[in-house]
């Protein structure tokens, strides 16, 4: 017996009877285990060795080129009634989605190794963690796993003393998507996925237990795990401030949790707790408190360069597992948007001829976060760290202006559930068409929208300490279509207002739609935008709220019956006070 809680060896017996391995190995977490995982994968083709001399302890792993990224198509929520799950989710039965993909796991892993890997999503003595075990045929997993959570022994004796534990059931199966499955049984707990290996869909520590089983989880237990970055902001005078920022897609998150301050904002110091993920719980203080559940970055490549990201360049030089990528004619890795070298094979190993990227566009690196050079050792602090701002974004051309803040936490909700992007590719839909993505959690909350806003409208009654909310949109344009906002380094600027507002020292305005900068409250020194522009960033379109409005009640709507009344009053508030 490899653990002393009957209740998880009795699941690894069970699983182990049905995959049909030929052995199992109880995963430890050690540097042993993790470069015995390396070799194997490097003996039988998994993963490519890199340049060593320019890429110490980096490797190259290539997926099957139908196995590249999440399949929310094949993503399930399963409940025991359809209304919990709710319409932002894929929904199943529990009975018959475990019919479904036991099926496809029956003799499975025969002539493979199965990994059992405790994990713990949190530092290992927070009490905001949660553990789960993963069971998987992949070395690619558990070694990813080990850079992505606390995994191992320590994972092990926690799960061990709680008695309680997620049950995240993984294998490669046949890489067939059409044996693909991705589902989630909240009610239990439970995760089973089969047919990928890829990030998203395999390492089930990631979106599928730290988000959508996480989503529920903290529903019924009074937190919140939210799609949000963890940045902390320290003054030249050393005081600093914790922000938890939740956008879409293509909105700049991993740009903004690894900000370089501007060379006129001499002495201000950035430090990362978490790039993708942040779960919240209320303090004694009555502060809302995060911790980064995840121990590493699994980022998307290219793009990445010193000029956009010169944190996230510099750590993935070393002790990385790159998924996807091009390489080099001297073995280095490559990717667009790569400051040199030039490729010579792409991501599937065909040799390069420039007629399609070298690297996926949604080729990943795997690294732990203890490397990016602006890492906080807050990261590893069991009572997490206080947040004096929530901050929700996306991108708009001309409607959101570049900052607001929520006049209350109710209102704050509704921004954050009304958060949309327009479309800015026809492939993916009409061109300026507006997405709708509350709270950056359209494709990872676990269940029903209406009943997730009731939870977060819930902290009103728990605290009357918690943090301001804000919304910022980077993306405002001119009607040529440049942008109004440089962007990158200089949001510090807009964050230094956001402080000033949780201090109570930065100006603004009462406005129909929140509280927007004063004029002169943003620090432009040594900026070059024009007044004009910043009244333009600063400004509100009356008629094009107004539709907002509209588009706003039609969504809320949409999710029936379930939806807070509070919503629709804070609504009708801002639609009158645009009237």
């Amino acid at each position: 017996m490899n653990t002393t809680l009957a209740a998880l060896q009795d699941w690894v017996d069970e699983v182990a009877k049905q995959t049909n391995p030929d052995r199992i190995h109880w995963c430890d977490g050690s540097d042993t285990e993790y470069q015995a995982l390396i070799q194997l994968m490097l003996d039988n083709g998994d993963l490519l060795e890199l340049n060593q001399e320019t890429h110490p302890g980096c490797y190259l792993h290539r997926s099957d080129p139908n196995d590249v990224a999440r399949v929310e198509k094949l993503t399930f929520v399963c409940t025991e009634d359809e209304n919990v799950a709710g319409p932002n989710n894929n929904w199943m039965p529990p009975a018959e989605g475990h019919a479904k993909v036991d099926a496809l796991f029956d003799g499975c892993m025969q002539g493979r190794t199965m990994y059992v890997i405790p994990y713990c999503m949190g530092p290992i003595d927070s009490p905001i963690s949660r553990c789960g075990v993963e069971i998987s045929d992949s070395p690619y997993v558990a070694a990813n796993m080990r850079l992505m959570t606390r995994m191992g022994k320590d994972a092990l004796a926690r799960i061990e003393r709680e008695g309680t534990f997620v049950k995240a059931q993984h294998s490669i199966g046949e890489l067939d998507p059409n044996k693909r499955l991705i589902m989630h049984f909240p009610e239990e707990l439970s995760i089973k996925s089969i047919g990928s290996g890829y990030g998203g869909n395999a390492l089930l520590g990631k979106k599928c237990h730290a988000l959508r089983i996480g989503s529920y989880q903290a529903a019924q237990e009074g937190w919140l795990a939210e799609h949000m970055l963890i940045v902390g902001l320290e003054s030249p005078e050393g005081e600093r401030h914790y922000i938890a920022a939740a956008f879409p897609s293509a909105c700049g998150k991993t740009n903004l949790a690894m900000l370089i301050p501007p060379e006129q904002f001499p002495g201000w110091k950035i430090w990362t707790v978490g790039d993708d993920i942040a779960w919240m719980s209320v303090g004694s203080d009555g502060r809302l408190y995060a911790i980064n559940p995840e121990a590493g970055y699994f980022g998307v490549v290219p793009g990445t360069s010193p000029k956009t990201n010169k944190n996230a360049f510099d750590m993935i030089q070393r002790d990385t597992i790159f998924t996807n990528v091009g390489v080099t004619a001297d073995n280095q890795p490559w990717w667009e948007g790569h400051p040199e070298g030039e490729p010579v094979t792409d991501w599937k190993g065909n040799p390069y001829d420039g007629s399609t990227p070298a690297a996926h566009p949604n080729s990943r690196f795997t690294v732990s976060a203890t490397q990016n050079p602006c890492y906080s050792e807050e990261a590893e602090s069991a009572a997490g760290v206080p947040i004096s701002a929530i901050v929700f974004g996306g991108r708009r051309r001309e409607l959101a202006p570049l900052v607001m803040e929520a006049r209350n936490w109710t209102h704050g909700v509704l921004m954050g559930a009304s958060v949309g992007s327009e479309q800015t590719a026809a492939a993916e839909g009409t061109v300026g068409e507006i997405r709708r993505d509350p709270m950056a959690m359209k494709p990872f909350c676990g269940h029903n929208f209406a009943d997730y806003w009731s939870h977060w409208l819930s902290f009103s009654n728990k605290s009357s300490n918690l943090p301001k909310i804000f919304h910022v949109n980077w993306f405002r344009q001119d009607k040529d279509g440049n942008f109004l906002w440089p962007g990158f380094g200089e949001n510090l600027r807009v964050l230094q207002w956001i402080i000033g507002r949780c201090e109570g020292s930065a100006a603004a305005e009462e406005t129909a739609i929140g509280n927007l900068p004063a004029p002169g409250a943003i620090n432009l020194a040594g900026l070059d935008v024009a007044d004009d522009v910043m009244r333009s960033l600063t400004s509100v379109e009356v008629e094009h709220w107004r539709e907002e409005a509209n588009g706003v009640k039609r969504y809320l709507e949409s999710f029936g019956g379930r939806v807070p009344q509070a919503m629709f009053d804070e609504l009708e508030k801002t639609q009158a006070a645009l009237n």
